[in-house]
């Protein structure tokens, strides 16, 4: 079994890193996955590291481009209210909500089995975050 130079397996760093990314947020990921970069040879781990950092990235970025459509919407009745008009769509900021809490079910379920699976040094394939990983990691 293959050690970090801390004495600790490598899958259990790849764990640790995927679960700190899933309870405590970009602050302790980053710290992790910058020690990984920064002292440690093993490429599995880097490629977690980078993998756990990017899809934390793009949920954040989903996030954030999903919530852009109650704001638009927001500032268009803001806009119309001026001529007495009510542009309300209560329907479309209820398909926004059932979007994001699908999506928060989906990133906790992943990176629960991507911190599981990192136990046996092995990884789910995520398309568009592994791209990116493999693409800038070569």
């Amino acid at each position: 079994m293959k050690r970090t130079n801390l004495g600790i397996s490598v899958g259990l760093m790849g764990a640790a890193i995927y679960f700190v990314g899933f309870f405590s947020g970009y602050t302790a990921v980053l710290l992790l996955g910058g020690y990984v970069l920064l002292c440690e040879d093993n490429l599995w781990l880097k490629k977690t590291a980078v993998k756990a950092i990017v899809l934390m990235v793009t949920f954040s970025l989903f996030y954030a481009g999903i919530n852009l459509v109650p704001d638009i919407i927001s500032f268009v009745d803001s806009l119309v209210r001026f001529g007495g008009i009510s542009f309300n769509l209560n329907v479309i900021s209820n398909i926004i909500n059932v979007i994001l809490d699908a999506t928060n079910i989906v990133e906790k379920v992943l990176f629960i089995l991507l911190g599981t699976k990192s136990l046996s040094q092995g990884t789910i394939s995520v398309p568009i975050v592994d791209e990116i990983v493999d693409k800038y990691m070569a």
